[in-house]
């Protein structure tokens, strides 16, 4: 199995600034796509920021400019430095990461049990 931990949400003021990391660990081979999206009550689950293995990056269009998605490979895991923040960025944030699994496992997606964050004065 596949563990994601998030960690780095919390309160900011708008304007500030905010990185959140999530790690994947567990029966890894290697790791596909990995990336944020973000959910706010009543509403649908987002797409925030994607990154491939090879360090393509996708923003959508609420965000670009004003985030930066990265990945370490050899630890398995993904940030989101969030600048500049606004009142319209607070939603609990989901990672995820496609993985190659240890013993031929198929690619499979998995998701973290998220992390909130709340921009406010």
């Amino acid at each position: 199995q596949v563990q994601l931990e998030e960690s780095g949400g919390g309160l900011v003021q708008p304007g500030g600034s905010l990185r959140l990391s999530c790690a994947a660990s567990g029966s890894i081979f290697s790791v596909n796509s990995m990336g944020w999206y973000r959910q706010t009550p009543g509403k649908q689950r987002e797409m925030v920021a994607t990154i491939s293995s090879i360090h393509t990056t996708h923003y959508s269009d609420s965000v670009k400019g004003r985030v930066t998605i990265s990945r370490d490979n050899a630890k398995n895991t993904v940030y989101l430095q969030m600048d500049n923040v606004e009142p319209a960025d607070t939603a609990i944030y989901y990672c995820y990461a496609e993985v190659w699994g240890l013993d031929h496992d198929p690619l499979t997606e998995y998701w973290g049990q998220g992390t909130q964050v709340t921009v406010s004065s």
